[in-house]
This record gives C-alpha cells, sequence and structure tokens, in this order.
C-alpha cells in the first residue's frame, strides 16, 4: 500500500496538500517524522538494530519514522513502535519532549 504524508507550511500549519512517500516534498512545505524515545523506570533507553540491507546497516537507533495522513506526531509514533517493535504504548503516557522544522529534509 502507498504510503502517503500530509504537507504543512513553514509554521507547521496542514497546508491540505498530500504526497505519496518517494515524491520530493516541494520547496516551502515540509511533513512529519517522529522519533520515539523509549525509557523505563530504570532509566534504560530501548534501541533497535537497523536491518543490514538499510543505509546505515546494523547501527543501533531509536524507532521512528514518517506520521501518515491523517495522523499527528503522537499517533505516528504509537504506530511506529507497534510495526517496528511489536510494542504497544498507552498514549496517555507519551509525551512530545522536542520538535524541530529540519530545512535539509524538509520535515518536522
Amino acid at each position: 500500500m502507498l504510503e502517503m504524508w500530509d504537507l504543512y507550511n513553514g509554521k507547521r500549519e496542514k497546508t491540505g496538500k498530500v504526497l505519496p512517500r518517494g515524491v520530493p516534498v516541494p520547496k516551502g512545505l515540509y511533513h512529519l517524522t517522529v522519533s520515539a524515545w523509549i525509557v523505563n523506570s530504570q532509566g534504560q533507553y530501548l534501541l533497535s538494530q537497523r536491518h543490514p540491507q538499510k543505509t546505515y546497516p546494523l547501527c543501533w537507533e531509536c524507532t521512528g519514522g514518517s506520521v501518515l495522513v491523517g495522523e499527528d506526531s503522537l499517533n505516528g509514533a504509537v504506530r511506529e513502535v507497534r510495526e517496528e517493535l511489536g510494542v504497544i504504548l498507552n498514549p496517555f503516557k507519551v509525551e512530545i519532549i522536542y520538535q524541530i522544522r529540519r530545512e535539509d529534509v524538509q520535515d518536522f
């Protein structure tokens, strides 16, 4: 199934435009991505090892990915963790701790 992304302006407001994954994001627009840093009560972080065929093969990383059409950052992070790790997060115990607009990859 084709992955679709909502597009945002520079103020992180939805533009009403969508884009399929793999198509370059038009100049001046952005899409949402998430990184899920999972920490337990002992302060230990859950990391996963990248697939050997991906960029940065076998490196350790936090879970993350692109937010799909209709999702917000929270729902995108919960979905990515479920898809990639099989872990079901309680969305009421999740918090956004940092956000930034990255011009080089056109995302928030």
